[in-house]
């Protein structure tokens, strides 16, 4: 173990360990996370500039894309990179501090996207319902407020996580068994009673999670009664039509991170470890990837947005 304050046994590094069991294949691993890490960056970068500079897409259900696209060019850059580098270059060192920094970010982050897929079924919700009041109820001051709140509450339910780690012993090592620095992952290279962090851990997955999707699961539920109440046929498929999109990507992001929390707690003997591993960072890198491309193909305005923007404004009318 590295050099550690006897009285404190705090390391001044971690090790992570990468995929285990897996170590000779990190290399062939790493090229499908490293793909799906530029489609991520070049897809989410490239909506964030259509979003801004097409007129178009100056409403209220585009400007919460393109919150987040922001938070998955910052969720999957939080941990790609490095995860890279222990992959290629066998960098597996990390600062201690750097992993609670790293922690922190990973949880918020994820807990941002949550809580931006949320307010996006709100979005759809309003559009639906009260399709005349629609840029009245979500003005851009409402739209930065919700933004706000959703990213304020992610900052002070996770900050606690870099508390409660700091303050347990580590003197069992320090080489965590996996590509980035997970809450739970860090607590059990412990020594000490990680008791607290798993109840707090359980508790903020029930306050963040289980709220947005109970939330989500309410608006669908409104949206489907308004949709089944229409009397036209074609007006039933045009409005549950923009909902799609939102839906693919609540099932992309949800399913993964169903299977790592219920696995990590009830499946822990009957899935080896590298399934855990690499399902979480797929849970990290699907959603940032497949965003883009979903919102890409089923959204008329955006497809007709990348086309004026490649062609021109002529060349797209021709």
């Amino acid at each position: 173990m590295s050099n550690s304050n006897s009285s404190s046994l705090t390391p001044t590094f971690f090790i992570l360990n990468g995929v285990p069991g897996l170590e000779a294949a990190h290399i062939w691993i790493s090229l499908p996370f490293c793909s799906m890490y530029l489609i991520a960056v070049l897809g989410n970068c490239g909506l964030l500039y259509l979003i801004r500079h097409e007129e178009s897409l100056h409403r209220p259900m585009y400007y919460f894309l393109a919150l987040l696209s922001f938070t998955d060019v910052a969720l999957c850059t939080t941990t790609v990179p490095n995860m890279l580098c222990i992959f290629w270059f066998n960098l597996k060192e990390i600062a201690f501090n750097a992993c609670l920094v790293q922690m922190f970010f990973v949880h918020m982050l994820t807990g941002m996207e949550s809580g931006v897929l949320m307010l996006m079924a709100l979005d759809r919700y309003v559009a639906i319902c009260y399709p005349l009041r629609y840029t009245t109820i979500l003005t851009n001051s409402v739209i930065a407020k919700a933004g706000f709140v959703t990213f304020l509450r992610g900052v002070m339910l996770i900050i606690p996580f870099t508390f409660l780690s700091k303050r347990l012993p580590y003197c069992q090592g320090n080489i965590i068994p996996h590509t980035y620095c997970d809450h739970m992952s860090v607590a059990k290279v412990s020594c000490g009673n990680v008791k607290v962090n798993a109840i707090y851990g359980l508790m903020v997955a029930l306050l963040i999670g289980v709220f947005d999707i109970c939330c989500i699961s309410v608006s669908y539920t409104m949206i489907l009664r308004a949709v089944v109440s229409l009397s036209s046929a074609d007006a039933r498929h045009k409005a549950f039509s923009t909902c799609t999109s939102h839906i693919c990507a609540i099932v992309i992001t949800y399913v993964p991170a169903f299977f790592t929390f219920f696995t990590h707690r009830f499946g822990g003997h009957t899935i080896p470890h590298h399934i855990h591993i690499i399902v979480a960072n797929l849970y990290l890198l699907l959603p940032p990837t497949m965003n883009p491309i979903v919102y890409g193909v089923k959204t008329k305005q955006i497809r007709e947005g990348v086309l004026k923007l490649l062609f021109g404004e002529k060349g797209f009318l021709a």
